[in-house]
């Protein structure tokens, strides 16, 4: 069975089940849209299923930002109350509201 309904939406903070990150969703993919490379770097023994929700991310750990891409069954709800501080959020971005951003920009 296919998963489409996506549990988090754009704008809102999350952080990894297992990897110290945290991000917030910039955009959604239904099922899983990037390389098979990609996937595959992934050890298999943790490999995420394909068919579910994949959320882009402006990320951010303790050393640097980065944008990440992840599925939806390594994700929960970042309740820290912080804002994200990417220095990519402005552009997409509004004013934080302790777990999520306003969307300023129109997305395709």
């Amino acid at each position: 069975m296919i998963k489409k309904d996506a549990k988090y939406n754009i704008g809102q903070v999350v952080k990894h089940k297992k990897h110290p990150f945290r991000g917030v969703i910039f955009d959604i993919d239904p099922i899983f849209s990037n390389t098979e490379e990609w996937w595959h770097s992934i050890p298999e023994d943790s490999r995420p299923a394909k068919e579910q929700p994949y959320y882009h991310l402006l990320a951010e750990n303790d050393t640097t930002y980065y944008t990440a891409y992840v599925s939806e069954q390594n994700l929960l709800v970042d309740d820290t109350g912080e804002p994200v501080e990417h220095p990519d959020i402005a552009s997409i971005f509004g004013q934080f509201h302790g777990n999520y951003y306003n969307i300023e920009v129109q997305m395709n």
